[in-house]
């Protein structure tokens, strides 16, 4: 392809799937290569990048919290990095480098706890600092501990924004990259509805708003946020669904356009992404989706924007297929094009560029 993006996916390996894949999508019409193993890995299920783009890291089981790897931009294959021997009884569910490349921060979904690790200057891992959340929530058998889902550096890197599903909280902490530390911030987290389980958080364009996905109550929630003390105050609550869907869901990935102007936020079980219009002044979504749109696959549990806000790539966990769709920069809306690709249990969606 001339012009193309290339694509780093995170898979659990079943179903024939190897590890890490990567693909090239074309930048004029969306149309997909064929993805190509980028590096064998068991269950690498969500990819980060480093901000220089030479490292990729990876959840990895057996290696305890990740696995780092070099970039060949060129091929987009993977080489391994050194790692070393831990005794971490579960991986993380989502990873992410703070600005300097300096710190790997990670959610780990089963014991309940967000890790800080220092990356160093040839890309490998240092001991993590580890900081448990306690508590649980009213839902019985999804909250009846923590479960932190996913870590999200704030647009200056001054602070991390951690969503725990078990407690019904987002909490924020201040970040000091240089030492690969974690602290509480002050207030430590904000509360959200209970039984809402957030799982995943973005920050809209202009750093003072924020919109985090809750995967129990199939909402979205609009945040203020407070830049000096890293503080969030919600604002309003929109739901990802139709009115009159009566079956079972669950909500996954949220994006923002990098224009700014809409969030986008997929549903498991209705298998569609939600569409919303955001209010530039206020950071508020509109009170109904702009549209929904089924996703062409079953439990679309990841998808990615291109960074030029042309394409939206959709990832299905019970499907092996990518589903690409044009965006209209003006209206928010998606349009299905005919593109696809098979990869199987896909579950992360990575641009490198």
């Amino acid at each position: 392809m001339a012009s193309s993006h290339l694509i780093f996916l995170g898979t659990y390996t079943r179903n024939g799937s190897k590890g890490i894949y990567s693909v090239r999508l074309d930048s004029e019409t969306g149309a997909l290569g064929t993805p190509i193993v980028a590096a064998e890995a068991p269950d690498p299920a969500w990819v980060t990048l480093s901000p220089d783009k030479k490292y990729l890291y990876a959840i990895h089981p057996s290696a305890g919290q990740a696995i780092g790897f070099s970039v060949d931009a060129a091929s987009g294959g993977l080489q391994a990095l050194p790692v070393e021997p831990s005794s971490t009884a579960s991986p993380p569910s989502h990873l992410a480098v703070d600005a300097t490349g300096r710190t790997l921060l990670a959610a780990n979904y089963r014991d309940g706890y967000v890790a800080a690790m220092p990356i160093r200057p040839d890309g490998t891992l240092g001991p993590p600092q580890k900081i448990p959340h306690e508590g649980k929530g009213p839902h019985p058998t999804r909250q009846e501990k923590s479960h932190v889902h996913s870590v999200t550096v704030s647009p200056d890197n001054r602070f991390v924004l951690v969503a725990d599903l078990g407690l019904d909280r987002i909490f924020t902490y201040a970040l000091d990259a240089t030492n690969a530390k974690l602290s509480a911030a002050n207030p430590p987290f904000v509360a959200t509805d209970p039984g809402a389980g957030p799982r995943h958080f973005k920050f809209g364009a202009d750093g003072r708003h924020a919109y985090a996905i809750n995967e129990l109550g199939n909402t979205i929630v609009a945040y203020d946020y407070d830049v000096a003390r890293g503080a969030l105050t919600p604002r309003q609550t929109v739901s990802t669904l139709p009115a009159d869907f009566r079956g079972a869901n669950a909500t996954a990935e949220i994006r923002v356009h990098p224009n700014g102007r809409f969030v986008y936020g997929s549903n498991r079980g209705h298998d569609s992404i939600a569409v919303f219009a955001v209010d530039a002044a206020s950071g508020r979504l509109g009170a109904t989706p702009i549209e929904i749109v089924p996703t062409g696959g079953k439990t679309p549990r990841n998808f990615a924007l291109s960074p030029d806000g042309k394409w939206l790539v959709c990832a299905h966990q019970d499907t092996p297929l990518l589903t690409v769709f044009r965006v209209d920069a003006r209206t928010g809306r998606l349009a299905r094009t005919p593109h696809t690709a098979e990869v199987p249990a896909c579950v992360c969606v990575l641009f490198r560029d």
